[in-house]
């Protein structure tokens, strides 16, 4: 068959592959131990001579296999591998991968959460140098001897300030490094890292690619781009494996057999379900977005509003040509900060909560909540201002949200 499109693959993909008794869905497995008939062959599933088997859950199940292949699929990878959250495979990529006086570069504007994992890998004494990766000059001034990755996101949160990511992938190339792009916010629907030279790509999977609320999730891909044979950090117990799977292999074994940040197959199957939709989902919450972003930015009550489909944008340009469209994050702050309260009890159809990627439009004010504890001073570095709110637009009809947000905003007005 020919190769089929983004939404029929998806939707076809565990039918095709071979499920038991004809279901077109992979079923939920829930054993947390493996038997066989032959001792050899479990002895072969832990030493990784015998292929595809399995032997405690704590390092996969079926299900979460069939969503390692989906996701596999979705960012044209090499293989993934999943784990309980985003955080836990972010977790995992950098205390697997790499080790006390090592150095990492990553962009200023990342994650609250991914900037306190930082202060971890401090203390661990992994040196962590963050820069403005809007421009790839500010990363190469950046690089040390010792540099062994750079990390990155597509889109970042909630500022959705834009690396350069195609300039970044050149350089790590040119320099053997690690390049880490995590594509939460564009999902592959969206944007394919491995395009830009990503070395592994990290998707949170409770967001955009499953994106009902429902079930949290992680996972790394590795893109079949980097030189594992050429990494000094690979354990010699994983050597043994083909050099282009030793950085996957060592990932699962010391970030799911040792740490235990398993994804569990009840989780799995929710994510592979919510990922059947995935393209259709952001297609609209894009659009939603698009033109919600248009609407405040001609508001007189709204100060500032941060989307990259504007061409307001400073990287409106890199959006256009990497992306298929500019995601549901889109950041506001109002001329009058001091009625933001009043302003988002206003509002009856966006829930206020934390989370992104839901198909239900969530706001949430940014300084005191997610970012509280990032500090003022960080705040500044990041932009982020004590008045700024941050969107995840979800699928509602758009002529819905536009009127609300009217009718809210005629208290700042």
């Amino acid at each position: 068959m020919d190769k089929q499109g983004f939404t029929t693959s998806i939707v076809h993909g565990d039918r095709i592959t071979g499920t038991e008794h004809g279901g077109v869905r992979q079923p939920i497995h829930t054993s947390v131990q493996y038997g066989f008939e032959r001792v050899e062959d479990l002895i072969g599933v832990f030493q990784g001579t015998r292929k595809g088997g399995f032997n405690y859950a704590r390092q996969g199940t079926p299900t979460t296999a069939a969503l390692e292949r989906r996701i596999t699929s979705l960012e044209d990878g090499l293989g993934s591998i999943c784990f309980g959250t985003g955080m836990a495979a972010i977790t995992a990529i950098f205390l697997t991968l790499l080790r006390a006086g090592d150095h990492l570069v990553s962009s200023r504007y990342v994650f609250g959460n991914t900037n306190s994992l930082f202060g971890t890998l401090r203390t661990l004494g992994v040196e962590v140098t963050t820069v403005d990766a809007g421009d790839a000059e500010n990363v190469k001034n950046a690089l040390q001897p010792n540099t062994r990755m750079v990390f990155v996101e597509t889109i970042a949160n909630p500022g959705t300030q834009i690396p350069d990511l195609q300039g970044i992938g050149e350089l790590c190339r040119e320099r053997g490094i690690v390049y880490v792009v995590d594509n939460t916010i564009t999902s592959p629907a969206l944007f394919r890292p491995k395009a830009v030279g990503a070395s592994l790509v990290v998707n949170s999977l409770t967001k955009t690619i499953a994106g009902h609320g429902a079930a949290l999730g992680g996972a790394v891909t590795d893109t079949g781009l980097f030189d594992w044979s050429a990494y000094p950090n690979i354990a010699d117990d994983y050597r043994r494996a083909p050099a282009k799977e030793q950085g996957l292999l060592q990932i699962r074994k010391k970030g799911l057999r040792d740490m235990g940040a398993s994804l569990s197959s009840e989780q799995a199957h929710s994510i592979a379900m919510g990922a059947e939709t995935l393209a259709l989902r952001v297609k609209q919450s894009s659009d939603n977005a698009l033109a919600l972003a248009r609407f405040l930015q001609g508001h007189e009550a709204i100060g500032k509003v941060f989307y990259p489909g504007l061409e307001s944008h400073p990287q409106h340009g890199v959006a256009q040509a990497l992306f298929k469209g500019a995601s549901w994050l889109l950041s506001f702050e109002l001329r009058d900060a001091e009625r933001m309260a009043e302003v988002v009890n206003a509002l009856r159809l966006p829930i206020k909560a934390t989370g992104l990627g839901d198909t239900r439009t969530l706001i949430i004010p940014v300084a005191p909540t997610i970012f509280f504890e990032a500090g003022a001073e960080t705040r500044k570095a990041m932009g982020i201002s004590d008045g700024m709110l941050r969107l995840s637009v979800g699928i509602e009809d758009i002529e819905d949200l536009l009127a609300d947000f009217e009718q809210a905003l005629k208290l700042a007005a």
